[in-house]
């Protein structure tokens, strides 16, 4: 069977805005994961100039921020970052679910992709494995699905 299949790019050849919101809270790892977010945004081919970083409080206020960017109009895509890591009351579920659902439906509505860089974590061992050690940066993972989502909306 034939047909057409539509792929993105992993490398930006003309310009895009791309915002990263980042939560202060759990700021030791958030602030690793944006570092490895912008790194990769620019070998990815995105201009320093054109990557706008909004910082919030948590990862509870990202979605009001991020579907407010969205609807801008003047955004690419946007990328949440931060880390919810469990703890000894159902305060982790409580933050973890209306985050994701807050961001989704922030890209669902407005139909830029969110990339969804939101750590949630059972320890702070785990969070630091993926904020750019054993289990890579996902900063920087946020940022290629970023890239790739453009390109492919793009093609769309």
């Amino acid at each position: 069977m034939s047909g057409t299949t539509i792929e993105g790019q992993m490398y930006l050849d003309q310009s895009a805005n791309i915002a990263v919101v980042c939560a202060r809270f759990n700021s030791l790892i958030v602030d690793q994961l944006e570092s490895g977010c912008i790194d990769a945004l620019t070998r990815l081919g995105v201009a320093a100039s054109d990557v706008t970083v909004v910082k919030c409080p948590g990862a509870f206020e990202m979605p009001v921020l991020v579907k407010k960017l969205a609807t801008g109009g003047k955004y690419d895509a946007i990328i949440a970052l931060g880390a919810v890591i469990r703890g000894g009351t159902p305060h982790f579920e409580h933050v973890a679910g209306a985050c994701t659902r807050g961001l989704g439906t922030a890209a669902t509505d407005s139909g830029v992709p969110v990339i969804f860089g939101v750590l949630t974590v059972n320890s702070i061992e785990q969070a630091v494995e993926r904020a750019g050690t054993k289990a890579g940066n996902k900063g920087a993972d946020a940022a290629a699905s970023a890239i790739e989502m453009v390109s492919l909306m793009r093609q769309l």
